[in-house]
């Protein structure tokens, strides 16, 4: 059975347009870009770079980025939205690279979609150069725990009482739909994460669980303020 993402691609490539969706404009990409400016870095890998998006705002800020996903419909439209760019079809889990070979991985909402989340952490890791940085932004395990049934319950005027959370120490794969966009999303605690990152030996420098942006929707904004809703991460390798 397949993941949805090949027959996702076209309505994913229409909701994300140029600049992405609510999250990662409002919330993440804030952040996200917020580490790596004037950092140095010269080289980086976006690991389930998609259509290229991050891919973009990387050379933008001066970085050589690599960006490697398994969806083929989703590299053509980043090597057509960025010509220049180099996009190559691969696996997280078995990373066509040297050890060493980049200053800053980049897993930027890819975590949930990767089956084999131990070997991704130890390729990403080996890939890193000895000092190098390993970025990662995620959906908060809370968010994920109800899978499927993600959702807020509401009053019977419709006003968002609460976000559940169910079944939070069972790890699992679940379809998750909208707009047109039906694919796998997987549900692991946040212990589950931290040690697979952990038992790579890599250290956690940064961790922010971020809120909408000033000027977002306000209306949208709220939910980030009431449900731990994405994460971000930064961890070394040791030099």
């Amino acid at each position: 059975m397949g993941n949805g993402w090949e027959e996702s691609a076209e309505a994913w490539i229409a909701d994300m347009g140029e600049h992405g969706d609510f999250t990662r404009r409002f919330v993440l990409d804030p952040v996200m870009t917020g580490r790596i400016a004037g950092r140095g870095f010269a080289t980086a890998l976006d690991v389930g770079c998609g259509e290229g998006r991050f891919c973009r705002m990387l050379r933008r800020h001066g970085i050589r980025p690599v960006g490697i996903d398994p969806t083929a419909a989703l590299l053509r439209r980043a090597r057509a939205l960025d010509p220049g760019g180099d996009y190559r079809e691969g696996r997280a889990e078995q990373l066509p690279f040297e050890a060493g070979a980049f200053d800053l991985v980049v897993s930027y909402l890819t975590l949930i979609d990767i089956p084999d989340l131990d070997a991704a952490v130890a390729e990403m890791a080996r890939v890193l150069r000895p000092g190098g940085t390993l970025l990662i932004a995620n959906l908060a395990s809370f968010v994920t725990a109800n899978g499927e049934e993600a959702h807020w319950v509401r009053d019977d005027a419709g006003r968002p009482l609460h976000f559940p959370v169910d079944r939070y120490l069972e790890e699992r794969t679940y379809w998750t739909s909208w707009r047109g966009i039906r694919i796998h999303n997987r549900h692991r605690p946040l212990g589950r994460y931290m040690a697979a990152l952990l038992g790579q030996g890599l250290i956690l420098s940064f961790f922010a669980e971020p809120d909408a942006v000033a000027g977002a929707d306000p209306d949208a904004a709220a939910r980030y303020r009431r449900a731990p809703y994405c994460l971000v991460m930064e961890w070394t390798k040791p030099g």
